[in-house]
C-alpha cells in the first residue's frame, strides 16, 4: 500500500508536537522530574467526584443532548453571570464539548474557508496553528515580546489585518508565558476590531488563575464584542478535571448552532458522567478554586525567584500556571537546552519554540506540580546552568 498517495498531505505535513517528545523520554527515566505538563497536581475535589460516581450509580449513562445537558448549560450561564457579569442563553448560546480543545477546533472549522487568515499572537498554545491549517486557513503569527509583558498590542494587530483576515485568537491568560491582558489592553484591541467583520476566539480557560488581584473580564464583555466573540473555556484547569475531558463554548446563536452541527456529526455529545460532575463543580466548588489559586500563587513566586537567583531572566507571570524564563544567556537554543537538561539532570521542561518561532530562547516550566518537585527541579536546573555558563 502506497500510503503517501492516500494520506492527506495537509495532515502529513503537520509537525509533531514539540511538547510530547520530552514527555515520552522522561517517562522511561528513573528519578526524573517533569515540569512539562500543564496539568494540575491536585485531585479533582471530592464533591465533583462524588457527583460523577452518583450519576453512575443512578444509571445515567446514556447520550445527552448534542449541546450538552440543559442543567449543565444553565449552570455555565449562571457561573458567567455570577463571576463575570455577562449573560448567555443556555438554550442557544452554549455548547458543551470534549475539552476546550474541541471547542477551539469547532470554532475554527465553522469560520475558516481555504485562504482565510487567522491572526495568532505567539508564543501560544500549540493547537491554534494546526487547527487553522487543517481547516485550510492561513496562520498569521503576531510576535508578542517579553518587554511588552507578552501582551498583544493594538498597533501590532492593525499591522497584520488584511482583507483576508477572518479570525483573531486571543489566548489570555496565556499558555506558555503566563501573560495577561488588562482591561485597558483588551479595550484597545476591541477598538481596533470595531467596524470590521473579524471574529474573535477568546481562549479563557485560565480565567480563574490570575494573580494580580484583578477580576478577569471576558472579551465578550466589551462593547460590541459579544456579537463577534466565541469564548472557549473548560473544567480541566480551574477544577483539576483534565481527565474528565470537558469544555464549552459561549457565543452568538448562529455560530454556536453551526459548531453544534459539526460536534453532532463528529462526537455526538460530551461524556455524560463528566457533565453531571461538572454541574456540581459549578455549584459548590468556589472554595476549592480559591485554595488551588492560593497554592499556585505561592509556587509561582517561588519558581520565579528560583530562576532569577540562578541568573536567568524570568518574566513575572500573572496568570495560568507557567513560567517562561529566558535561556539565551546560556548560548544554547531552546531545543538544545531542554535536550541537554533532560539527559544531564533528568528534568523535563518544554522548549519555547514549541509555542511558535518567537518562543525561541525561552523554556516553559509548569508550576502545577508539588512544591517539593519544583524545589528539586530548580536545584538540578541551577547545577546545569552553572555547568554551562559562559
Amino acid at each position: 500500500m502506497d500510503y503517501e498517495k492516500i494520506i492527506s498531505p495537509v495532515v502529513s505535513a503537520l509537525p509533531p508536537s514539540g511538547i510530547r517528545k520530552f514527555f515520552d523520554i522522561v517517562a522511561e527515566m528513573d528519578d526524573a522530574i517533569s515540569l512539562g505538563v500543564g496539568e494540575p497536581d491536585f485531585t479533582t475535589p471530592w464533591a465533583i467526584r462524588e457527583a460523577g460516581i452518583y450519576s453512575l450509580e443512578k444509571g445515567q449513562t446514556h447520550y445527552t443532548a448534542n449541546a450538552g445537558l440543559m442543567e449543565l448549560r444553565e449552570e455555565i450561564c449562571n457561573y458567567y453571570d455570577r463571576k463575570f457579569d455577562i449573560k448567555y442563553n443556555p438554550k442557544k448560546e452554549v455548547l458543551v464539548t470534549v475539552g476546550g480543545s474541541e471547542a477551539i477546533d469547532l470554532m475554527v472549522r465553522t469560520l475558516i474557508n481555504p485562504g482565510d487568515e487567522v491572526l495568532i499572537p505567539e508564543p501560544c498554545f500549540v493547537c491554534y496553528r494546526p487547527c487553522t491549517v487543517m481547516a485550510g486557513g492561513v496562520p498569521v503569527p503576531i510576535e508578542t515580546k517579553e518587554e511588552d509583558n507578552f501582551r498583544l498590542l493594538p498597533e501590532q494587530l492593525k499591522e497584520k489585518i488584511t482583507d483576508k483576515t477572518k479570525l483573531l485568537i486571543l489566548p489570555y491568560p496565556n499558555n506558555p508565558t503566563g501573560g495577561i491582558m488588562s482591561n485597558e489592553d483588551l479595550e484597545a484591541i476591541a477598538e481596533v476590531l470595531r467596524g470590521t467583520n473579524i471574529m474573535v476566539l477568546s481562549d479563557e480557560i485560565y480565567a480563574e488563575l490570575r494573580y494580580d488581584g484583578e477580576k478577569h473580564i471576558p472579551f465578550s464583555n466589551f462593547e460590541g464584542m459579544k456579537e463577534r466573540t466565541v469564548v472557549v473555556s473548560g473544567f480541566s484547569k480551574t477544577f483539576a478535571m483534565t481527565g474528565w475531558r470537558l469544555g464549552y463554548a459561549l457565543g452568538p446563536e448562529r455560530i454556536i448552532k453551526l459548531m453544534t452541527k459539526i460536534h453532532q456529526y463528529g462526537i455526538m455529545s460530551a461524556p455524560t458522567t463528566a457533565q453531571f460532575a461538572a454541574i456540581e463543580a459549578l455549584k459548590s466548588c468556589d472554595d476549592d478554586i480559591e485554595e488551588m489559586r492560593r497554592e499556585y500563587n505561592y509556587r509561582r513566586r517561588y519558581i520565579v525567584d528560583g530562576f532569577r537567583a540562578m541568573g536567568l531572566s524570568c518574566f513575572e507571570p500573572l496568570g495560568a500556571f507557567y513560567v517562561f524564563p529566558c535561556i539565551k544567556s546560556t548560548g544554547m537554543t531552546s531545543e538544545e537546552f531542554c535536550q541537554n537538561l533532560l539527559m544531564e539532570e533528568k528534568v523535563a521542561v518544554v522548549p519555547g519554540n514549541a509555542f511558535g518561532e518567537s518562543g525561541e530562547g525561552f523554556i516553559r516550566c509548569s508550576y502545577a506540580y508539588s512544591i517539593e518537585n519544583i524545589q528539586e527541579a530548580l536545584k538540578r536546573i541551577e547545577k546545569f546552568v552553572k555547568r554551562h555558563s559562559k
